[in-house]
């Protein structure tokens, strides 16, 4: 052995006693964490252990719960409450006047004067509700909706304001609704995700993937983005024939599985497994499923899938038909998409120039798909199990902005609505003020919409969590309560 003089640093360090015992506790320590954390792969969602070789087996809720799917459309980019859900006469009243105490300056500049809707509203269906005439074909199924007039968010930029819709959370990293929903309930199909997004024929939302990302979640829990436009590609392996493909994959089940019996504590390994698995089943399933073509002619023309002259709508008409074929075969979570990234108001609802000039397209494209996916979930049966929420991250200004068209971001009260199964219809609760400036009744940050969304599915909100960096997180963070004005 060479002395200590010729030895290297590391060497030094490897023979040094001290430097061995603390090495030695260390690993110790590590071994027996380790062990800790591998006897149970993974946390518990809704009182049931989660196999990480079965991660998509459907699980209890908490307790019995009306609806078993979800669907969430959500508009984004900002939809004015106050041109579509939120009647203000007296924005009429006080048309082209400033408002006396009111901010000199919103989000991108200075404050213009009060503007009142840039469409008409009148009453409908037996509640007699004021809805816009933006809307016709939705504010036809007035009276089949609960309406939320007085929810609130944390910010008023778009990336960080979808965040918080979608994830509880305004910085990114969180998991989706989506997410926690198949972490906590599985799925009812195990052929198809159990989770899909449906982005809008114009493109991604602001936030893209976040709005549908697992966050800390497993990754087996994340959405799966796929549309009637751009259905899941390479599904088929090329050059390689239907049989040689199945002989392939079942040698590899069989060497997986081989692997797995000696490895037993191998989670993600089992979770890979899983993966495969759902991918191969999907290389039969999503093809089926994406393919329109059996629709009946009566189908596409309730959707306005058969729109010529409007293709952007035609296209979202699909979608909408897409999403109503997932929920028949069992999805859990479908996020249907109306809208995409900023563009000056373009490409979604950010009407901050030119509103209604723009809200004309985007109405255009919304309006008659969104309720024919309504109209066709009833006529099925499936809306007693299926609760559809519409969504979108804030509203709008009461005044137009200085020099513009349009209304600038409001995060300070805004509407959603709910239908379908445990909703209570023709409901309208909480309001903003006069002017629709800000929520003043029965206020609700979005916390509350995503605990009634999990109420509704037989979750309890307190109870469907994850230990992450040593906190124990949920969807509604410290917050959320349940708005029962609208259960039925």
């Amino acid at each position: 052995m060479p002395n200590s003089s010729s030895a290297s640093a590391l060497a030094r360090a490897l023979v040094d006693r001290r430097r061995f015992l603390s090495d030695a506790a260390t690993g110790l320590s590590s071994i027996a964490l380790l062990s800790l954390l591998g006897r149970d792969p993974l946390p518990t969602a809704a009182g049931a252990t989660i196999d990480p070789a079965r991660p998509y087996a459907a699980r209890p809720p908490h307790f019995p719960a009306p609806a078993k799917n979800v669907v969430v459309i959500f508009c984004a980019g900002g939809v004015s409450q106050l041109e579509t859900w939120d009647y203000k006469p007296e924005l009429l009243k006080r048309d082209g006047q400033r408002l006396e105490g009111g901010p000199a300056v919103t989000f991108q500049g200075p404050a213009g004067e009060l503007a009142k809707p840039q469409y008409p509203f009148r009453p409908r269906g037996q509640s007699g509700k004021m809805v816009s005439d933006l809307i016709p074909h939705l504010a036809e199924l007035t009276d089949e909706f609960a309406f939320i007039h007085s929810l609130t968010s944390k910010s008023n930029t778009h990336g960080p304001a979808e965040n918080f819709l979608s994830t509880g959370s305004v910085l990114d990293g969180f998991p989706s609704v989506g997410a926690w929903v198949t972490y906590a309930l599985g799925s009812e199909n195990q052929n198809l995700p159990s989770y899909v997004a449906i982005p809008d024929p114009r493109g991604v939302p602001q936030n893209g993937s976040n709005n549908w990302g697992p966050g800390f979640l497993p990754a087996a829990f994340q959405g799966t983005p796929l549309s009637a436009k751009d259905p899941v590609r390479h599904l088929q392996p090329y050059g390689v024939s239907a049989s040689a493909d199945e002989a392939a994959r079942g040698l590899l089940t069989r060497m997986n599985q081989r692997h797995l019996e000696a490895n037993l504590q191998e989670h993600k390994l089992a979770a890979r497994i899983a993966s495969y698995e759902l991918a191969a089943r999907m290389q039969l399933s999503v093809p089926e499923v994406t393919d329109l073509s059996s629709e009946p002619e009566h189908i596409l023309k309730l959707y306005g899938a058969d729109d010529s002259a409007n293709p952007l709508k035609a296209a979202f008409a699909r979608n909408c038909i897409l999403t109503r074929r997932l929920i028949e075969r069992g999805v859990r979570f479908v996020q249907l998409f109306n809208g995409a990234y900023a563009s000056g108001g373009e490409l979604n609802w950010d009407g901050h120039d030119k509103l209604k000039e723009q809200y004309d397209k985007h109405a255009a494209i919304l309006d008659q798909p969104a309720a024919g996916l309504i109209r066709d979930l009833k006529q099925r049966g499936l809306l007693e199990e299926t609760l559809v929420v519409w969504c979108t991250e804030f509203g709008r200004m009461p005044m137009f902005q200085k020099g513009a068209y349009g209304r600038d971001h409001n995060p300070d009260g805004f509407t959603c609505w709910l239908t379908g199964a445990g909703v209570r219809p023709g409901v309208s609760h909480g309001a903003t003020d006069e002017l629709g400036l800000k929520a003043v009744e029965q206020v609700h940050p979005l916390y509350d919409l995503n605990a009634t969304l999990l109420h509704l599915l037989g979750l309890d909100h307190e109870q469907v969590t994850i230990q992450h960096n040593g906190i124990q997180r949920r969807l509604t963070d410290v917050e959320g309560h349940v708005i029962r004005e609208l259960l039925a």
